[in-house]
């Protein structure tokens, strides 16, 4: 049930993350507040394709 996901920066677009999540209790899209390196700031993150 497990599947791979990519979290992207919301402000400069990069794919900073790689995680896994449980699709049958997450079946809409992640959304987290995660470190991004290029801004350099906790930005939000949301879930790619």
């Amino acid at each position: 049930m497990r599947v791979k996901i990519t979290l992207v920066c919301s402000e400069c677009k990069q794919r900073n993350y790689d995680s896994t999540k449980n699709k049958k209790n997450d079946p809409d899209r992640l959304e987290m507040k995660k470190y991004c390196r290029f801004c350099r700031k906790h930005t939000l993150h949301k879930e790619s394709k």
